[in-house]
């Protein structure tokens, strides 16, 4: 089920009068709403709800072993098992196929190629997902953040049906300790998540969609066949695409979840007014980036080790940050960017020549904004050769307009003047709406709705990130 769809709106409807007739029933409130996250799943391929559950089985004993462990040592050798078979999870469903397929690149000239066999593996939507929000899960009991769980905590935490298929990355230390109270809302809380909720919902199905049909999925199926000048605002349409789209995923995902009683973090802080890459990603799908810090960066040593050492892990970060979207190398090469351009920043800071003029702001962003925008050519691309087939055809010289349209130019443009709304402007608005009546908050939010409903595309495209 996807968000943005009728089916969606009355099986939400219907979680929400269950969950909240269950009043102070706390523990038959988080059944209710684990049954229903597994319903939610199971619409997509039900086989792969055993897949969640024997999942958070295992972390669940792993987490039980690691708090009875009598030393520092066995806790550290339960951690590395669960760490292993959580990747192992992963590195199957998501990796399997493609590390066959280099394998057979590297043997075919040795004519040992056709022993190996054909392995094709219908990855589970999420995987991704919820083994980072075990492996930190099974980490941070290790390190004493958090207690250990029961199974019926652990299991919702690693299916709730908001974040399950597209994050954010919750962490036990932010949802767990939610669930060992009861819930409570009240007319603030349900204004400003109506309000998350609908301005997601404008993002993803006129921005982003629109943009997908009418000038991104043209620019990239054969660039070949496009002037230099579609291909430059193509890549800016996807720029604008992915964060509307990505960004209205985690938007409604935090509204849904407040609308059940439960406050999920901020996962997009207006990422494309970062003066620097290092800003980018304290404002770009934060739950992976801070994730990506305290699980591996920091782990691998941070910035304690040298400068030298400091460049090298901030480039393995984010080059398994990158591997970790798909298997390509494509979003290998996506990660190397990224990791390259944060260790020559951190080069920069520490090397400035002394009594050098500091660049304005406006520069700092301009030059990250591309930055970002070469990396996305690479992430959209269906494959390496493509992403230079791209970039080739890009700097070709030829500005003829045979694609761009001025409503994909005004979204282009719309998706990007975003970045300039005061970050608290919806908040202030939920402080407004919630002194009107319910029936007239009610009937203007039904309006907006079918106004945003006539204004987005036939249809309605899976979220970007369904595939990681």
């Amino acid at each position: 089920m996807l968000f943005p769809t009728l089916s969606f709106g009355l099986f939400f409807l219907v979680v929400y009068c269950v969950t909240w007739s269950l009043g102070r029933s706390n523990e038959w409130r988080k059944i209710a709403l684990l049954l229903a996250s597994w319903f939610f799943y199971g619409a997509w391929d039900a086989r792969f709800v055993a897949l969640l559950f024997v999942s958070a089985f295992v972390n669940w004993a792993l987490a039980q072993a690691i708090v009875r462990s009598d030393d520092d040592r066995t806790g550290r050798a339960l951690v590395t098992v669960g760490v292993v078979a959580n990747l192992g999870v992963l590195g199957y469903f998501k990796y399997a196929g493609f590390f066959l397929e280099q394998l057979s690149a590297l043997l075919t000239p040795l004519g040992f190629a056709r022993d190996l066999p054909l392995l094709q593996v219908v990855l589970p939507v999420g995987v991704s997902f919820f083994t980072f929000q075990a492996i930190s899960y099974l980490v941070d009991v290790h390190r004493r953040r958090i207690p250990a769980a029961n199974l019926l905590d652990l299991t919702l935490l690693m299916s709730f049906f908001p974040h399950l298929v597209a994050g954010p990355i919750v962490r036990g230390a932010d949802l767990l300790p939610q669930f060992r109270r009861v819930p409570t809302i009240d007319r603030g809380v349900v204004a400003a998540a109506l309000l998350l909720i609908l301005w997601g919902l404008f993002k993803k199905a006129v921005i982003a969609s629109q943009l997908a049909g009418a000038l991104v999925d043209p620019a990239f199926f054969d660039p070949a066949s496009r002037s230099s000048f579609d291909l430059l605002i193509g890549a800016y349409g996807y720029a604008v695409q992915i964060y509307c789209d990505f960004s209205a995923y985690s938007d409604m995902a935090i509204g849904l979840a407040a609308l059940l009683g439960y406050t999920f973090p901020r996962n997009f802080d207006q990422p494309y007014r970062a003066a620097s890459l290092q800003g980018f990603w304290r404002r770009w799908h934060i739950s992976l980036s801070s994730w990506l810090r305290d699980y591996l960066y920091i782990p691998l040593g941070g910035s304690r080790k040298g400068p030298v050492r400091t460049y090298i892990n901030l480039f393995l970060t984010m080059l398994l940050g990158g591997l970790w979207h798909g298997a390509s190398w494509a979003f290998v090469i996506w990660g190397a960017l990224h990791g390259g351009w944060l260790a020559i920043e951190r080069f920069w800071a520490r090397h400035r020549p002394a009594g050098l003029p500091t660049a304005p702001r406006w520069a700092g962003i301009l030059l990250t904004f591309h930055i970002v925008v070469l990396g996305w050519i690479f992430f959209r691309a269906q494959g390496e050769g493509e992403a230079f087939a791209y970039l080739g055809q890009l700097f070709a010289g030829d500005w003829r307009n045979t694609l761009v349209t001025p409503l994909s130019l005004a979204l282009v443009v719309l998706g990007l003047a975003i970045h300039a709304v005061p970050a608290g402007i919806l908040q202030g608005l939920a402080v407004r709406v919630r002194h009107h009546a319910a029936p007239i908050i009610g009937l203007a939010l039904g309006v907006l709705i079918l106004i945003v409903d006539a204004m987005r595309p036939e249809g309605v495209a899976p979220f970007i990130y369904y595939q990681f």
